[in-house]
């Protein structure tokens, strides 16, 4: 497939302003891109004539001539690809990032990529059928862990993945366009493109889960460091005595607040006698999950409930340095699960507005993602549609 992408900076602009605000007249995006009509004429020509841009009909008059609307054209099309530890998550986008289907299944990314990425693509291609999409415009993968410039990635959380490849594997297999990134980064490019970060500039995204993270979009762009580790909170130390993390050291945020550290904490609980109702929910399965942590608390089980406080209140001692340094005009956690997400976000709001400088916090939200998963999904189309949608 010929890659199709803007040829100067003025195209990418004009491609990026649909990309990100939808269907425009073209007197809207005159307006906006601040060209004169000639060099919006010609520069939109040129688009629709290499096939991403369209017209869409006439747009809602203004008073004379009508104009006519401009959209991206039908045939870009993104594919997205979420890594979780447990499991893998597609979906398919259209050029405003939409998804148009999803779906997902259960693997082992411990196991190594090789599964990962046959599976992804099995399920991408049956989405591509399934909509008629001929080729895929790009696609965006989001792993659990540092990633190494956009191409190899070396995280903790997946064994087996250190220097793989995975950009170059998937760009193989798909006949497009690839990119990586680590999953914190892409769920703050799904804020910033479809969420609740949306209208900020400077913004954090604590990203809960399997492996904890932070995406830091700073004046409208993500900030990922010399090296791409900024953000990468999981291994902050709290205590050198505390539980050893699976990096190896001991006391890590990840350690106390990631989900094995929930289970491992929840586990002490249950087998200590503190908490009639994890142990019973042990004794009948086994083992403990976040799920049963999360029931179980929600239900008034006041052991769990303190265990989920204390995991909070670490959080939120983490959270008060990065907002004292970055000054964001908003934070938003998402990954929480479910049916804790309020009671992290008061605990977090608490320790967070007692103890940061009250210039930093007096006009900073602190919210939940009204995204949930859909984040990454959105965010892994926009990683790859930035490189996509740049001048050529």
């Amino acid at each position: 497939m010929a890659l199709l992408r803007p040829e100067n900076s003025q195209q990418a602009r004009l491609v990026r302003l649909l990309r990100d605000d939808g269907p425009r007249s073209r007197v809207e995006v005159g307006d906006i891109a601040g060209l004169s009509r000639s060099t919006l004429t010609a520069e939109l020509d040129r688009l629709i004539a290499r096939g991403l841009v369209e017209t869409a009909g006439p747009a809602a008059s203004r008073g004379g001539r009508r104009s006519s609307l401009l959209r991206l054209a039908g045939g870009v099309r993104f594919a997205s690809v979420v890594v979780a530890p447990d499991r893998v998550s597609v979906a398919v986008t259209d050029g405003e990032l939409c998804p148009l289907a999803e779906t997902g299944a259960v693997v082992d990314a411990r196991g190594g990529p090789e599964p990962v990425i046959t599976r992804a693509v099995e399920l991408i291609e049956k989405l591509r059928a399934d909509l008629g999409v001929a080729e895929l415009t790009g696609v965006g993968i989001a792993l659990p862990g540092a990633v190494d410039g956009g191409a190899s990635v070396a995280p903790a959380a997946l064994p087996g993945w250190q220097r793989f490849p995975v950009r170059d594997a998937f760009a193989a297999a798909l006949g497009c366009p690839a990119l990586v990134d680590n999953d914190a980064n892409v769920f703050a490019l799904g804020e910033q493109h479809a969420g609740i970060g949306r209208t900020f500039d400077d913004f954090l995204y604590l990203k809960l889960g399997p492996a904890i993270g932070c995406g830091l979009v700073l004046g409208g762009a993500l900030h990922r460091g010399a090296t791409s580790a900024a953000g990468d909170i999981a291994h902050l130390s709290l205590d050198e005595d505390g539980p050893v993390c699976g990096c190896g050291e001991a006391g890590c945020l990840q350690a106390y607040c990631g989900d094995e550290g929930l289970v491992r904490s929840a586990l002490a609980i249950a087998r200590s006698g503190r908490s009639a109702a994890l142990a019973a929910r042990l004794a009948e399965a086994g083992t403990l999950t976040v799920p049963d942590v999360a029931a179980t608390a929600t239900a008034g089980d006041p052991a769990t409930q303190i265990l989920i406080r204390d995991a909070a209140r670490r959080l939120g001692r983490v959270l008060v340095g990065l907002v004292s340094f970055v000054n964001p005009g908003i934070l938003v956690i998402g990954g929480a699960p479910e049916g804790l997400g309020h009671v992290l976000l008061a605990e977090i709001r608490g320790v967070v507005y007692r103890r940061s400088a009250p210039l930093a916090t007096g006009t900073m939200p602190i919210v939940l993602s009204d995204l949930a998963d859909r984040a990454g999904l959105v965010g892994a189309a926009r990683l790859v549609s930035e490189h996509v949608f740049s001048a050529g």
